[in-house]
């Protein structure tokens, strides 16, 4: 099992960038192909952009394409997503996951963060 600890979100003005962290601990990190999800109010969750276990492959959500950009770190257990040009449209509580299934995407979560709010003003 892994757990999984979300940091860095907040509020920021359309067109600014943040960066969220996700940490992890127990078993083997590069094990688990990660990624993040995301849920706005009254949406179902979606998933935003995925990585596999050693970085090579990378899937992003259409509506995050150019935008977003995911990223790992296996000897420090972390994964990272960093968010330009945000969007009123990109207000939602981001999750980190982690997957043990064979294909990055679609992402299918096996373990979950607790969340971080990220919401974008207009």
């Amino acid at each position: 099992q892994v757990q999984l600890v979300e940091s860095g979100g907040g509020l920021v003005q359309a067109g600014g960038s943040l960066r969220l962290s996700c940490a992890a601990s127990g078993r083997t990190f590069n094990n688990y192909v990660m990624g993040w999800f995301r849920q706005a109010p009254g949406k179902e969750r979606e998933s935003v952009a995925s990585i596999s276990r050693t970085g090579g492959g990378k899937f992003y959500a259409d509506s995050v394409k150019g935008r977003f950009t995911i990223s790992r770190d296996n000897a420090e257990n972390t994964v990272y997503l960093e968010m330009i040009d945000l969007k009123p449209e990109d207000t939602a509580v981001y999750y980190c996951a982690g997957s043990t299934r064979v294909m990055p995407w679609p992402l299918r979560a096996d373990y979950w963060g607790q969340g971080t709010q990220v919401t974008v003003s207009s």
